[in-house]
């Protein structure tokens, strides 16, 4: 029998090279082998089997960096950011000689804060306008400043967010509910465009809520961007975004820059800028014309509109004859909150509907949705003239809607009506708004939401000879 030794040696001789042939290369260096994981990439913890880690693979430290930039690059296919690879700080237009010099300061600020914050991102901004002012610009640009420099960052729609927690429940979906749900709370930087515009689903709104909440207790950077009223914003979302010790809100008084086309297409919509000599300063108080009791009443009712100008909110209603001043004062509290940089939308409610209309023709560059989404969320609005007397069951329904809408948001509103001046006297209102569709009138009469002022004076006659005595403006 060969012994065992014997027979090693003679395999090791045979595989020897035979003389004089040249020696292969010399054999690899073994690879260094990660002392924690054996290679593997991940490990398993010693722990109980009731602990919550027992038989969870861990991602080794050595493979973590690998690991991490793939989840990223999982994140950014989420993400619509390669589409606005264009929106850049450097893009970002200020509209200077196209909008006010408020509004223009106002996307100065904007552009101030959001730069700052992408220089370094610490807690939250809240982005709020109108649609088209400029606030998805911004929030993109901070996510492409921010991998610019080689940092992490998630800009995602809210409702895609959403769609894409509900595509992980399919059979076919590589991902599961519990590592999208993770990755997207947890990322480095997250961008959250159009909050406000999710279904209102009990499911969406717990799923939203969860991720707002886990970065809120995390203090994760994260941006926002909405255009509703922040009282429609989910409670318990609303009162996070409200920590002013996290929050910093920026609020963007630009029109959209896509109404500019829309107003092409016709009559200017915004009545304004042709009642620019309408001002408290102008207004004539008559009181060499009327009666005491009647200068007393239009006295009465011009400090109330100057209050209202002063802190507007909810709605301020002026009831009159024709001619007697009513849009002269809706006009001045425009013009002032104007020159306060507020966006303020000034219209006669035939201009309105006539406005609506046209979006319908096979012409027009911008839909109904929109022109009408565009008006009924104007941060502040005047309608004068409303009148549904002799109005179609479509242009009541729109006017319902418009109305309803900035009711229930406690949006401010002035609204001016024309009624006969026997009617000033009706102690209730009922009688002189009985001409109003009852669904506006009910909210008309609501008196927490609405506060109506009557001119019990005549009409304006101007006599050639006489010189209206005008208002000193309040220092």
């Amino acid at each position: 029998m060969k012994k065992i030794g014997d027979e090693v040696r003679r395999i090791l001789e045979d595989l020897e090279p035979p003389a004089g042939t040249a020696p292969g290369p010399e054999p690899a260096e073994e690879e260094e082998v990660c002392p924690i994981c054996k290679g593997v990439g991940f490990y398993v913890l010693d722990v109980p089997v009731d602990h919550p880690d027992f038989g969870r693979a861990i991602p080794c430290v050595c493979q973590r960096e690998d690991w991490e930039r793939r989840r990223l690059q999982r994140l950014q296919r989420l993400s619509p950011l390669e589409s606005l690879r264009d929106k850049t700080f450097d893009t970002f237009s200020l509209r200077e000689g196209e909008i006010s010099p408020a509004e223009v300061e106002s996307l100065r600020k904007a552009l101030a804060a959001c730069m700052e914050f992408a220089a370094d991102p610490r807690g939250w901004l809240l982005l709020i306008g109108g649609l088209g002012c400029g606030k998805t610009h911004l929030a993109a640009a901070i996510a492409n400043a921010r991998l610019a420099q080689g940092e992490p960052a998630l800009f995602i729609v809210v409702p895609d967010l959403l769609d894409h927690l509900r595509a992980t429940f399919h059979p076919g979906s590589g991902v599961s509910y519990d590592e999208r749900f993770e990755e997207i709370r947890g990322a480095p930087l997250l961008i959250l465009d159009d909050l406000g515009a999710e279904s209102s689903t009990s499911w969406a709104q717990e799923k939203l809520y969860q991720i707002v909440n886990y970065r809120y207790n995390a203090r994760l950077p994260t941006v926002f961007t909405t255009n509703v009223p922040l009282e429609e914003i989910e409670p318990r979302i609303r009162s996070r975004l409200l920590d002013h010790t996290l929050t910093t809100i920026c609020r963007i008084n630009a029109p959209d820059f896509r109404v500019r086309i829309a107003l092409e297409e016709g009559p200017e919509l915004n009545a304004l800028p042709f009642l620019q000599d309408k001002t408290f300063a102008t207004w004539d108080d008559r009181r060499d014309t009327l009666a005491r009791v009647q200068f007393e009443n239009l006295e009465m009712v011009y400090n109330a509109a100057r209050a209202y100008a002063e802190a507007p909110h909810n709605w301020f209603v002026l009831v009159g004859d024709y001619g007697t001043g009513k849009t002269h004062l809706a006009a001045a509290i425009a013009n002032e909150r104007v020159r306060r940089g507020d966006q303020v939308l000034f219209v006669s409610v035939p201009d309105l509907l006539d406005y609506l209309r046209a979006a319908f023709s096979p012409d027009s560059t911008v839909s109904y949705a929109r022109r009408f989404e565009e008006v009924k969320r104007i941060p502040f609005l005047v309608l004068d003239d409303l009148s549904t007397e002799s109005a179609t069951p479509w242009a009541r329904e729109k006017l319902y809607q418009l109305l309803n809408f900035r009711h229930m948001a406690g949006l401010p509103t002035v609204i001016t009506i024309a009624r006969p001046l026997e009617y000033m006297n009706d102690p209730d209102n009922v009688r002189l708004l009985s001409k109003i569709d009852e669904r506006i009138r009910v909210r008309l009469l609501d008196p927490r939401r609405c506060t109506i002022y009557k001119l019990k004076v005549p009409a304006y006659v101007e006599d050639p000879d006489r010189k209206p005595r005008r208002r000193r403006r309040r220092a």
